[in-house]
């Protein structure tokens, strides 16, 4: 009685049901939800810490960053759900802080696309200077085995370096990504190297199409090899990947283990700075999948990056649903 009592008080203000609206939608940064709602730093944490305090939403330190978002669990985050279901979507009230996040979005999204478009060139050696790229893909191989792949799909392909890796353990392998400059690389490497049974794609890893990309939803191997750190939702990301494997599919993800380089956020786009296990271990159950083992690669030489791979496995018995479909 007490904690839905609390929790009714917390969302009882008009600022507060806006942020509660807000944060069913994105994942957001105090100076984030600010632009949208339009209203003081301090106004907007003092909002934020009741509802924290009532358990309505989540506080998440990243570095120098806080990002919030609506309780997953707890006794407060059913009454989360209740309420934003009653919301009216077309409130205009919260049809013009959509349309503001909106905006906060394609920012982001310019901003990444033409970090990718400027550094297609030379992205695998940005890459080195975290970790050896070779020790990388050893471990990724080995951490597959040497069991036959029937399709495999690199999500997020970039100059298709994994898919050259990859492609003799594969019957056939697909490349997606949502850079003309990368895939550009991609294929000029693929073909360099003689790689027959590849191909690439453009598409968007959260709304794919595998009928007009050619890609069944059946998919042996799914990698996601350093993508994940750039997406506002990387938890989007693994569901999606999901319903594109078949039942017994397997999931690779290479990305880093958290830490605090700030700068990575300004010279490479990065969103994110770093996963934990137990982060992704909760994205696997949202996705139907299971986190079957993880394996760290600590940094050599001059890099000051951990890079962590997760082993993420679809139950044989589970149905398989197109992208794009609910849950």
């Amino acid at each position: 009685m007490h904690a839905l009592l609390e929790g009714l008080k917390a969302v009882a203000e008009p600022t507060r049901l806006r942020l509660l609206a807000l944060l069913t939608r994105a994942e957001l940064t105090v100076t984030e939800i600010t632009q949208v709602l339009k209203q003081s730093q301090p106004r907007v944490s003092r909002h934020l810490k009741l509802m924290v305090e009532a358990g309505l939403l989540r506080r998440f330190p990243e570095g120098t960053w806080v990002f919030y978002r609506l309780a997953e669990d707890g006794e407060a985050a059913g009454l989360a759900r209740a309420v934003t279901a009653l919301i009216d979507a077309d409130d205009p009230v919260l049809s013009e802080d959509t349309a503001r996040l909106e905006t906060i979005r394609k920012a982001r999204a310019d901003e990444a696309a033409a970090y990718f478009a400027a550094n297609a060139s030379h992205w695998d050696e940005i890459r080195t200077l975290y970790l050896p790229e070779d020790a990388v893909e050893r471990a990724i191989a080995a951490l597959l085995g040497e069991k036959r792949i029937g399709t495999l799909l690199d999500l997020g392909t970039g100059t298709g370096r994994i898919l050259e890796v990859l492609s003799p353990l594969a019957e056939r392998a697909i490349g997606i990504d949502t850079s003309h400059e990368m895939l550009g690389m991609a294929r000029a490497n693929l073909e360099r190297a003689g790689v027959q049974n590849v191909q690439v794609r453009y598409g968007n890893i959260l709304r794919l199409d595998p009928g007009a990309l050619g890609v069944v939803p059946q998919a042996d191997v799914a990698v996601l090899h350093h993508v994940l750190h750039f997406f506002e939702h990387p938890q989007e990301v693994v569901v999606q990947a999901a319903r594109l494997l078949a039942p017994g599919g397997r999931m690779l993800i290479a990305d880093f283990a958290p830490h605090g380089l700030e700068q990575l956020r300004e010279s490479h786009a990065h969103r994110r700075l770093g996963f934990a296990d137990r982060e992704v271990e909760a994205w696997a159950q949202a996705a139907g999948l299971s986190l079957v083992e993880t394996r760290d690669l600590p940094p050599a030489g001059t890099a000051q990056l951990t890079v962590k791979l997760w082993l993420l496995e679809k139950p044989k018995g589970a149905a398989t649903r197109r992208a794009g479909e609910a849950a």
